[in-house]
Order: C-alpha cells, then structure tokens, then sequence
C-alpha cells in the first residue's frame, strides 16, 4: 500500500493554545521504496513564533513571512496523502496539529482522508524500551547519515523517518496460523537486533519454527513453553534457508 512519511514543524507545543503549523514535509513510499514523490511547503502562521521553536527549526517570521498560508496549500496537501498510510514519528503531535488547521477550514480529518497512521515512535519504545528513541537516536541505532541534520526541518525529517522506518520494519516473518502471538511479538523485537534462533533447548518441543528469532540467552514462550536456546552471530543466507526447510543439522559455537 502507498505511505507517505510526514512531518511538521510548528510555532510551538500545543494547538490548542493558538500554535500553528509552519512546515509540511512528507514523501512517498511505494513497496518499500522511496518513489522521488514529495510534499513540501512552508506557511505563514499568522501568529509570532515561540523563540523556543526558533532554536529547535531555525524559521523565523521574517522568513514566512512572504509565504503562503495553510488555506492556499491545504487542497494541495490533502490531493497528496489521500488514501495512503501515514508514517509518523511521534504522531499526536502532527497529527493534532493538522486536524486544527484542517479543522479551522471545516475540511475533513487526517484519519477521513488518510488509511492507518503508523507512530515510529511507539514502534520504537516497544522495539528499544528504556532507552531514547528521538529520531537522532533511532538514526544511529539503525546506521542512517543525519550528518546534515543541524535544525529540525520537516522535509529532511521525513527523509530521515522514512530510511529508519524501512531499517525498522526490514526483516519481516510470516507466521502459519499455529505459531502463538507471543512468538510473533518475539519476532517483531528481535527482527531489529539480527539475532537467530539455533534450534529448541530440548527436543520435541511444540510446532513453533525451529530458526524463529529470540532475543539473546535463552527465552521461554508463553504460549508453548518452549525453552530457545539463542546464538549471537547471524547465519548465513543459505544456512538459515536450510534450518527452515529442516534440511540437515548444523553446529554453532556458543
């Protein structure tokens, strides 16, 4: 399905104190690339920035001050994220934000125009708990360049967001319909680690597949009560092709 990954800048925290949105930034995404697609504009709030937002985005408001208001680019941005999925990274931020200023024209919401809304940043503390996960640090887990990201600025954002939600949602399992939802919820936090499953701690153990990944050490599904015995090195194409389809048997060192 298309998605289209977002991001705004504001002149401050909250709509319902009278901020309004500055910067639209979005591109698109089509079978998980990036298709050169984008949206972008910068907009006169009608209102003075916070000097705290300044330091943050660096757009002042001599420098939208020639720019065009929400109400001359809503048609254009609503044409472009109609129908697709967005990706955001900490999305009631944005998407507050965008519901008043389509609101205060008595257009339609981001979720009547928009499918699903993905947040990153929920992805992100599920996948990383305990630790930051501002788009500075999900940047360096995931080995993306934001080399050039001096300021916050939507357009750069949303390129960021997109290269890191690709790296986040990589690996993908396909599960039969006997495999238990917390195997499935394994595999989700374990895709982003690279870490695999050798084989079951003991044998006979219950259906599920003998290379899922686990974190490391050992794990034990709820589910199933299946113990994992977990090996830190990635295995080589081939040889996880061939755990899979149980075709012979392979050694690991711890």
């Amino acid at each position: 399905m298309r998605k289209i990954v977002l991001d705004t800048e504001t002149t401050g925290l909250d709509f319902r104190t009278g901020d309004r949105v500055i910067e639209i930034g979005c591109v698109e995404l089509r079978g998980r690339q990036l298709t050169g697609q984008r949206f972008h504009a910068y907009i006169n709030p009608e209102r003075v920035i916070d000097p705290g937002a300044i330091a943050i985005h660096g757009l002042t408001n001599e420098f939208l001050a020639d720019k065009p208001k929400f109400a001359d680019i809503a048609a254009d941005f609503m044409e472009f994220v109609r129908g697709a999925e967005l990706v955001i990274h900490n999305a009631a931020f944005d998407v507050g934000f965008l519901n008043n200023e389509l609101g205060l024209l008595q257009h339609e919401s981001i979720e009547q125009i928009c499918g699903e809304v993905i947040d990153t940043l929920r992805m992100a503390r599920e996948m990383r708990p305990g630790k930051k996960n501002n788009l500075n640090a999900l940047c360096s887990e995931f080995g993306v360049d934001n080399s050039g990201r001096q300021l916050h600025g939507a357009l750069l954002d949303a390129e960021l967001l997109a290269e890191v939600y690709l790296a986040m949602t990589r690996i993908r399992w396909k599960s039969n319909s006997t495999a238990p939802p917390s195997t499935t919820r394994w595999a989700a936090r374990a895709s982003v680690r690279r870490w695999w499953c050798c084989r079951p701690a003991r044998r006979n153990s219950p259906t599920t597949p003998a290379c899922w990944p686990k974190l490391p050490g050992k794990a034990r599904d709820s589910a199933s009560g299946a113990t994992w015995r977990v090996c830190r090195r990635r295995e080589p194409k081939r040889t996880r092709q061939a755990c899979r389809s149980g075709a012979g048997k392979r050694r690991h060192g711890a």
